[in-house]
């Protein structure tokens, strides 16, 4: 699960979602939404980007 993933790099990065969320300029919530619906491919390309890990590693099904 993306939301998943992301919460785990977050964790590794002492941040959380929602300052996640202010930093990338996405509006409140629209990355636990992502639990439910599809993320853009602009908006996953920035959080892979801020992470510095590929776009892949967020969508990979462990």
């Amino acid at each position: 699960m993306i939301l998943e993933r992301i919460q785990n790099l977050c964790n590794e990065r002492n941040t959380n979602i929602a300052q996640l969320e202010k930093e990338l300029g996405f509006g409140k919530s629209t990355i636990r939404r992502w639990n439910t619906s599809s993320p853009s491919v602009d908006n996953l390309q920035k959080v892979a980007d801020y992470f510095k890990v590929s776009v892949d590693s967020l969508l990979k099904k462990n």
